[in-house]
């Protein structure tokens, strides 16, 4: 069983590693790295080469969580806490990615097609309400200015802090909560910088 689940784990986390959004942009002869906030995911895409392609990125590390752990979960092989890291490991492999240095995306999109698979889609859809109630409280706050990618990265971040709520209250099991807490450090890890400078410049700002 051990075995079993280093494999799945090694295979979810190679599949997760694929920068699809990077090299979409490479045919292109586009750097996404050099654009927005140098991450090389399908919101620089988005932005280097149109929403048309930024889509396309969007379900494309969409489907690297979903498709790996969907076809996990429904084959009855695994279950409950041999899960973990099976489920982390697509989210790992998009951050930390073998093709560029392990240095990958945020994780953002991987991280929504997780939850799809896990939840067959209530988390994840639990999880954009709370990003999209966020960004518009942070709108307003802003009276229209757009959001910098620091801003987003802590969006994110706080959103899926929010989620854990839904799923202690929603009767998820104990492995699920240990899955969030993986995908939570994750994305705390990935936007540090960001929230650091954030935290500064309000520091500085109040003084």
């Amino acid at each position: 069983m051990m075995i079993l689940v280093l494999v799945i784990t090694a295979g979810c986390f190679l599949c997760g590693s694929l920068l699809f959004s990077y090299w979409i942009g490479l045919l292109l002869n586009i750097n996404i790295r050099s654009t927005g906030d140098g991450n090389p995911g399908a919101a620089n895409l988005w932005k280097a080469a149109g929403y048309r392609l930024g889509i396309l990125g969007v379900a494309l590390d969409f489907l690297k969580g979903y498709v790996p752990i969907v076809l996990v979960t429904s084959s009855g092989l695994l279950s409950g806490y041999s899960l973990i890291p099976i489920a982390l490991a697509p989210i790992a492999g998009h951050v930390f990615s073998p093709f560029l240095r392990f240095n990958g995306g945020k994780g953002i999109a991987v991280s929504f097609g997780v939850w799809s698979a896990l939840t067959e889609f209530r988390a994840s859809l639990c999880y954009a309400v709370i990003l999209a109630v966020l960004f518009a409280i942070t709108k307003a706050v802003a009276r229209g200015r757009k959001s910098t990618s620091q801003e987003d990265g802590l969006q994110t971040t706080v959103g899926l802090l929010l989620l854990s709520v839904y799923l202690l209250f929603g009767g998820y099991p104990a492995y699920m909560l240990w899955i969030w807490l993986g995908n939570f450090l994750l994305l705390l890890w990935k936007n540090k910088d960001g929230i650091v400078q954030i935290s500064r410049d309000k520091f500085r700002k109040d003084r």
